[in-house]
């Protein structure tokens, strides 16, 4: 894939120039702003942030109370993530391409919205694309070159899984409604990213006690997801960067990839991209109940 084929949409600047006006005056007066001048530009961004909460049924302005009133804290933040997503993008891209032989296009949308994650594998304007959250990618500390390289990967990783599927955005974001869906297509793309940069970068992992202790707790956490899954409670603890499971956030994207690498054992990574759902609720399953008794 050329490398030309990877563009950008940066926004940033339209929100520096929201900001500049807006940022004395009250929380209803920048909400109102930020989707009447700043998004207002970018309807397509507008609407998958407002659906993002609505299938969640809640109300977006509600969040928006709560993420605005960080903003001038993350903005030195914001501003360097923006920035080293400038800068490194094309050679994360260009790595992605040659490890992987991608043969499509992928747009790249830099912005400032309302908390619905530092990085959204999706469709924007027709094309496969990755949503980048600066608001979110602050919030959790992920602005430097390597934290980007990762979650970037990550979310190639999703856009490849969509592509072998053939089921893109909406159609893809439906079946990870399903726990187990979710914990095959989070785990799928995190091998995907350790694949592209050739190590393990868990670009969520805090720190090395991170890692550490989700290995540690494997069978624990393999147990917890199953009681979830039994008494219907969400498991949203394991992966919403706003929850975390004893203290720890994203250990769900450990378990997935442990699910993963199990999965190899037994089936090629293109194989394990096109199981039925039927077939991956099974094997989840099946993997669960024997980490938990490991």
């Amino acid at each position: 894939m050329k490398e030309q084929q990877f563009h950008i949409l940066d926004t940033y600047q339209n929100f520096e120039d929201y900001w500049s006006r807006t940022s004395s005056v009250t929380i209803e007066e920048q909400i109102h702003s930020w989707q009447t001048s700043y998004m207002n530009k970018y309807p397509e961004l507008l609407e998958k942030q407002v659906q993002c909460y609505k299938n969640e049924n809640m109300d977006w302005q509600e969040i928006a109370r709560k993420v605005f009133p960080t903003f001038p804290v993350r903005l030195q933040l914001m501003r360097k993530a923006r920035n080293n997503i400038l800068n490194s993008y094309q050679a994360i891209c260009k790595q992605a391409s040659e490890k992987l032989g991608i043969d499509f296009g992928i747009i790249l949308v830099v912005y400032v919205g309302i908390g619905c994650g530092a990085g959204w594998a999706t469709k924007y304007d027709g094309k496969p694309a990755i949503l980048l959250g600066l608001e979110n990618i602050a919030e959790e500390n992920w602005h430097t070159k390597t934290r980007l390289r990762g979650l970037i990967s990550h979310e190639i990783g999703h856009l490849i899984h969509m592509k072998w599927r053939g089921e893109w955005g909406e159609a893809f974001e439906d079946k990870e409604k399903d726990p187990l869906f979710l914990l095959y297509s989070e785990g799928f793309a995190q091998r995907y990213e350790h694949l592209i940069n050739e190590k393990e970068t868990w670009h969520m992992a805090p720190d090395k006690e991170w890692l550490y202790w989700c290995i540690q707790n494997k069978s624990w956490l393999a147990e917890e997801f199953l009681s979830r899954l039994s008494s219907h409670n969400s498991v949203k603890d394991f992966f919403g960067s706003w929850f975390d499971i004893q203290g720890k956030k994203q250990a769900g994207y450990f378990l997935g990839h442990a699910f993963i690498c199990e999965l190899e054992k037994a089936y090629s990574l293109g194989e394990i991209a096109l199981l039925r759902v039927e077939d991956i609720r099974q094997l989840a399953l099946r993997y669960l109940n024997s980490a938990s008794t490991n």
